[in-house]
């Protein structure tokens, strides 16, 4: 089995489309104002966004996008007005991590783990 995508709520498909374009994802399906589906720049992974009336309750979704320049994504995407949360920092799980939020309040993780990610030195056997 492998994921081949995640899919988003989003009150404003077309402003949230804005966003992630902006962020350097890879527009391939487009019915705006109901629906968009993007390809990431690396991996085989797609990302979607649907419109809905309400967004879900509660801490919401998070979404972790790993890149092997991290400091300099966050730069170029700071050039670009994208604001962050929290800089690039690197974490006790051994992730370098910043943080935004999309425009209905997404969390968004940008990291860097490399083997880490699926090999921390914690992992079970």
């Amino acid at each position: 089995m492998d994921l081949n995508q995640i899919t988003i709520p989003s009150l404003d498909v077309e402003k949230a489309t804005t966003f992630y374009k902006t962020l350097g994802l890879h527009l391939i399906v487009d019915a705006i104002p109901g629906y968009v589906r993007f390809e990431c720049p690396d991996g085989d992974s797609t990302f979607s966004i649907h419109k809905v009336d309400l967004l879900p309750k509660g801490s919401g979704v998070t979404i972790y996008f790993e890149d092997n320049n991290l400091d300099n994504l966050v730069s170029n995407l700071q050039e670009k007005g994208i604001i962050f949360t929290q800089l690039p920092e690197d974490k006790s799980w051994l992730w370098r991590e910043a943080h935004l939020q999309d425009p209905d309040g997404n969390n968004i993780i940008l990291y860097h783990a490399g083997k880490n990610r699926k090999n921390p030195p914690w992992r079970i056997k």
